[in-house]
């Protein structure tokens, strides 16, 4: 997941690693927090504006997700470190497919994959921009149970991305949805519930619903679900 720049403590530690032509890739590490892969680390590139969710909020996003997480298909769009995505996986999500616009750091997700051991078929890694895959990779036709989106602040690319979800029917009622901006969203959550309101009617939809909502620092997380029309 990828922030703005600086909000709080990620508990990352850094090092390097030798990359394409003798040059050292500056990378960091989180932990996972919880389940089978407790206290294992994750490492992600030194790139611009990407920091990975904090464990304190990571904790509390995963005590919203308790009764749901296991065995749960779960996207995590704007991926970053992927730590939301390996997080889930290690306590008992089914599947979850990951997806990073930037290059260098989705490969760098391939090798946190590997050295977890995951199952190859519990994970998938795309190289893109969330919202075009989504849009337009139509390979990509699970309904997830859960999705976290948690892009860039000032691109506001939850939209786009909540748009192709919806366009695609890969998210229902049932979809738990985790946002996190720098501002509020339930209203503008409902200015596009709106836009989106003969797509939603067609599915049998009406709106977004906010479940759980926390904020930490300027930094606002919230849990949604779609409400049936």
């Amino acid at each position: 997941m990828k922030k703005s720049s600086a909000s709080f403590n990620s508990n990352a530690k850094s090092h390097t690693k030798s990359g394409k032509n003798g040059k050292n890739t500056a990378l960091s590490q989180v932990r996972i927090i919880g389940g089978q892969h407790k206290r294992r680390t994750v490492s992600f590139i030194d790139a611009d504006g990407l920091r990975p969710t904090p464990d304190r909020l990571r904790e509390t996003i995963f005590n919203w997700l308790l009764m749901d997480i296991h065995d749960a298909r779960v996207l995590d769009s704007c991926a970053g470190s992927g730590v939301l995505g390996f997080e889930a996986l290690s306590r008992g999500a089914a599947r979850c497919t990951f997806i990073e616009a930037n290059r260098l750091q989705a490969e760098q997700l391939n090798q946190s994959a590997k050295q977890l051991r995951l199952e190859p078929n519990s994970y998938e890694i795309i190289y893109g921009a969330a919202e075009q895959v989504l849009a337009q990779n139509l390979a990509i036709n699970t309904l997830f149970n859960i999705v976290f989106i948690d892009p860039p602040y000032a691109q506001n690319l939850w939209q786009p991305i909540l748009t192709a979800l919806i366009s695609r029917a890969l998210i229902n009622s049932d979809t738990l949805i985790y946002l996190e901006a720098d501002k509020e969203l339930t209203q503008p959550l409902t200015e596009l519930a709106v836009l989106l309101q003969d797509t939603l009617s067609a599915q049998g939809l009406s709106t977004f619903d906010c479940v759980k909502q926390t904020k930490v620092g300027q930094v606002v997380a919230g849990l949604y679900r779609l409400t049936s029309s």
